[in-house]
């Protein structure tokens, strides 16, 4: 199961204490202060990775506990500080602290936050050492480490995000033109989770089919509304399957704008999917004259719109290809 968010506890280690000891030489009780600090407790850091999946590996980790700090020693020995822990995210969280309302993004590969410090060390009897008290009996506790509940959100980084109406036909052409696998049906909501592939180096996310009142909760509500957020292109699907194709393509556009109305600024390509529905509809392979034309008339209606407009059937690999080149030459730009 593809996980998205998740939410914890944690806390850093607790610092070390510090200790009274002395010096021993012959002849000499109490030869002088000699002990040392306590360690710093372990903070504990958030380190982003290419990898969307893990955050399902913390599906039952509720808690994250930083390492102790060691107590001092004899001979003025530090402590040894607590190991920092380092919790693995995607490539994509926004971290929220519950409780300070404080949030930080991981947008880049091995990016690394500070989410919660560390105790300090206690003071060993040999800092309280002073002229006019040489023998000092004082050492202090190490300090409780922060600690913080935390939510994580997931918000996918592509290059291109594949939105449109259910059986739009999304994970086809993620399947056609990238390495992934995604799972195809011809009912609504074959795609639960966002699904990812490779296309000549760049990131697409198949987003789950949207419906109108996606924005308030209806169908898949907008649980992956917010995997739109990040990615730098939009590339959206309308099925001509749809009596009214531009009414299908409006309709999306309402959701996104009621959920973020920055989503409508974004880059947009237009693709007319399964054209081979008017072009041949007996699925014979044969031309259908009258279909091309209508296609072509339902394309100009979407250049009106003043974006870059795409047809494409993916049983025609000439068809295929042509999108491939477009979208590539959109990436560029």
């Amino acid at each position: 199961m593809f996980i998205d968010e998740i939410k914890f506890f944690a806390k850093a280690g607790r610092g070390g204490d510090g200790v009274v000891r002395w010096r021993r030489e012959k002849f000499i009780d109490k030869g002088g202060p000699n002990g040392g600090d306590g360690g710093r407790g372990g903070s504990i850091y958030a380190i982003a990775v290419q990898d969307v999946h893990i955050l399902s590996k913390y599906k039952h980790k509720k808690e994250w506990r930083g390492n102790d700090g060691f107590e001092g020693a004899g001979g003025s020995r530090h402590g040894k500080d607590g190991l920092d822990l380092y919790i693995e995210l995607p490539l994509g969280s926004v971290i929220t602290n519950v409780e300070s309302g404080a949030s930080v993004s991981l947008e880049e590969v091995g990016q690394k936050e500070l989410l919660l410090k560390g105790g300090m060390g206690g003071y060993g009897n040999e800092q309280f050492k002073t002229s006019i008290n040489t023998t000092p009996t004082t050492a202090t506790k190490g300090k409780t480490g922060e600690e913080g509940n935390f939510k994580v959100e997931l918000q996918l980084f592509a290059e291109i995000g594949l939105i449109g109406l259910p059986n739009a036909g999304k994970s086809s052409l993620l399947n056609a033109i990238t390495n992934a696998d995604a799972k195809i049906g011809s009912y609504q909501f074959t795609t639960l989770d966002p699904n990812l592939g490779d296309f000549h180096g760049h990131i697409i996310a198949d987003i789950p089919g949207l419906i109108e009142g996606a924005s308030k909760g209806k169908g898949l509500g907008i649980k992956f509304l917010r995997h739109i957020k990040r990615t730098r292109m939009l590339a959206h699907l309308v099925s001509l399957e749809n009596e009214n194709p531009m009414k299908a393509y409006k309709e999306i556009r309402k959701e996104l704008g009621a959920y973020d109305k920055a989503l409508l600024e974004k880059k947009e390509v237009i693709i007319l999917t399964k054209t081979d529905i008017m072009t041949d509809p007996a699925g014979k392979g044969t031309s259908n004259g009258a279909g091309e034309k209508k296609i072509e008339k339902i394309k100009k209606e979407f250049e009106k719109l003043g974006g870059v407009v795409l047809t494409l059937s993916l049983y025609d690999d000439k068809s295929v290809k042509k999108l491939i080149d477009g979208l590539v030459k959109m990436l560029r730009k």
